[in-house]
């Protein structure tokens, strides 16, 4: 019933084994810190006020009504539930499910495995990885339940605005379908203003589905919280397939709350760090004549391909080096590598210089 994900058995192990570690696109920082009980961001700062449910603060950071807020065991739960969710008692047997390409293959895999007819719409390289909401349109299926899409968009970091992400929902229920946006990547952005943890959000739009975390942009992924954001009656549906699935534990919801209650101290530091680690990537990439691709505004992370060998033998050799990239294989692009700077600048700095030795020697 459910299909191996290639990529979660290859990624699994690989960052802690790494000596430079250029795969884990979490902001952790220092590497050291996922292996506290307590993240040291985390210790010595005040709880929230007791009547401060993590609900409330998630419901209150995409200003949306508390009854629109499912907390889960992570980003990945979260989309586990929504699908199951969306897919459960459909009426046809085999519902059908429209997924970007290229695309992060849990996203191909879970509503596959609850029964989904999987079909895939592009977001071309030649036109920047875009969401084209008329290029769904396009590729719809009659009587498609759902179509899932990531804002930034996983794997090339491309940030949707709201209005495009209004204007793909509107195609998609006109069709009869709903919208699943996974944004965990959506707070990487440096605008202080913006909702949902700093980033454009489909949020409170008709008929969608936004999943998100506190593990990409906080780096708090030990803690496995997510949430799912959705109108109340999905979410009432929601926590009906959640009696399934395991709860999410006391310990996790406490120092989320805390997470949140000091949310804007803890954002300023990881845009620091996000500002710092997209340079060193920009530069890289610039510097280099034998990677293209784009970094895009405020991204640590990017889709490259390499102009000399293919994506799977950059990986290989930088393996054999120390080096952690990811081959494009497991995100629809086999010709590429996804290269993500989400430990410390100076971890990230090494590895570059090491990454780029690689790359020398495959010339």
């Amino acid at each position: 019933m459910f299909p191996t994900i290639a990529y979660l058995d290859w990624i699994t192990g690989r960052p802690e084994d790494a000596e430079h570690d250029l795969g884990s696109s979490d902001l952790r920082g220092t590497a050291g810190e996922r292996r506290d009980p307590i993240p040291g961001r985390l210790a010595g700062l005040s709880e929230p006020p007791a009547s401060a449910t993590l609900e409330e603060q998630v419901a209150t950071e995409y200003d949306v009504d508390r009854s629109n807020v499912l907390v889960t065991a992570g980003a990945s739960m979260a989309n586990v539930l929504a699908t199951a969710t969306a897919l459960d008692g459909h009426e046809n047997e085999q519902p059908q499910v429209l997924v970007e390409k290229p695309g992060y293959e849990p996203l191909v895999a879970t509503p596959r495995a609850f029964g989904g007819q999987i079909h895939r719409f592009v977001r071309p390289a030649d036109d920047g990885y875009r969401l084209d909401p008329d290029r769904v349109d396009g590729a719809l299926v009659d009587e498609a339940c759902l179509v899932i899409a990531t804002n930034r968009h996983n794997p090339s970091g491309r940030l949707s605005s709201r209005e495009t992400l209004a204007a793909t929902a509107e195609r998609v229920r006109a069709a009869g379908g709903r919208l699943l946006v996974d944004e965990v990547y959506a707070p990487f952005t440096l605008d202080p203003a913006a909702k949902g943890l700093g980033g454009p959000t489909a949020a409170g739009l008709d008929d969608v589905v936004v999943t998100g975390s506190l593990t990409k942009f906080f780096g708090f992924g030990g803690l496995r919280v997510g949430w799912l954001i959705a109108d109340a009656a999905f979410v009432e549906r929601a926590e009906r397939v959640a009696h399934h699935l395991p709860a999410l534990a006391q310990p996790s919801v406490s120092l989320a709350r805390r997470a949140l209650h000091h949310e804007q101290r803890l954002l300023a530091g990881q845009r620091d760090l996000a500002a710092t680690n997209h340079d060193l990537l920009a530069t890289f990439v610039d510097d280099r004549d034998d990677l293209d691709g784009t970094v895009h505004d405020d991204a640590t992370f990017a889709l490259l391909e390499p102009t000399t060998v293919d994506g799977d033998a950059v990986a290989e050799a930088a393996w054999d080096e120390g080096v952690l990239v990811v081959p494009g294989r497991f995100f629809d692009a086999p010709g590429c590598v996804r290269v993500s700077l989400g430990r410390s600048p100076e971890h990230c700095e090494a590895a570059l210089s090491a990454f780029g030795a690689v790359l020398d020697g495959l010339r």
